[in-house]
């Protein structure tokens, strides 16, 4: 019985008993390891995957961490200052050891998945705290939910926008009533607090109120 496993973006075809180098995994000498992304099962029946066989996995033995052969880089600019560069690697791998493969009941082995050595740190930048900007308009949000609660439209008035509307519920109005209900003090003292400059008066807001009210 084969399999056909895919692990740090290459897939291998094994047997037990094989030997792959694969992509270093967070994992140490001795440990048994089970792959969980099985492509293909043949044998006396093939069975394919769309795209992994379900229930199906590869367990494996770590035998060493390694690195692979050196690569040499070389970049040389062919310019009026000329520069050359030459720069070494060597890939981190995992040395295992197929020791068996699954058909089925992948779930209910036990045995400590085959993860990528890089990949929990790259969960964990995926999704980073929230900065103090993020949470300080968080909390404002949060602030401005009781005072919309059940309160009026009042975008409807005329010269009223969105940025007005935050202004006046700030004041503590959010309903036509309580402008309908204001007296010549009252707007003279909400002109002075939200410097509105006698916009109340021009724009006629508790004559529009009180027909919003009406309605």
């Amino acid at each position: 019985m084969f399999a056909v496993l895919k692990t740090g973006g290459k897939q291998y075809k094994v047997q037990s008993g094989d030997v792959l180098r694969v992509e270093k995994l967070a994992a140490e000498a001795g440990e048994t390891i089970q792959f969980n992304d099985v492509l293909m099962l043949g044998g006396d029946s093939t069975v394919l995957g769309a795209p992994t066989v379900a229930g199906a996995a590869v367990q494996a033995t770590v035998i060493d961490q390694i690195k692979g052969e050196k690569l040499i880089h070389f970049v040389k600019r062919r310019r009026k200052h000329s520069s050359k560069r030459t720069k070494g690697h060597r890939q981190k791998l995992t040395l295992v050891r197929i020791t068996d493969i699954l058909a089925e009941g992948a779930d209910a082995s036990g045995v400590k998945a085959a993860i990528g050595a890089g990949s929990a740190p790259a969960a964990v930048a995926a999704a980073p705290a929230a900065t103090p900007a993020k949470k300080a308009k968080k909390a404002e949000a949060a602030a401005e939910a009781p005072a919309a609660a059940g309160a009026d439209d009042l975008k409807q008035l005329s010269g009223v926008g969105p940025a007005l509307e935050k202004k006046l519920h700030a004041a503590g109005v959010t309903t036509f009533a309580q402008i309908a209900a204001w007296n010549a003090d009252d707007i003279a003292a909400m002109d002075e607090k939200l410097s509105f400059k006698g916009r109340i008066d021009r724009e006629g807001w508790v004559a529009q109120a009180q027909a919003k009210i009406a309605e």
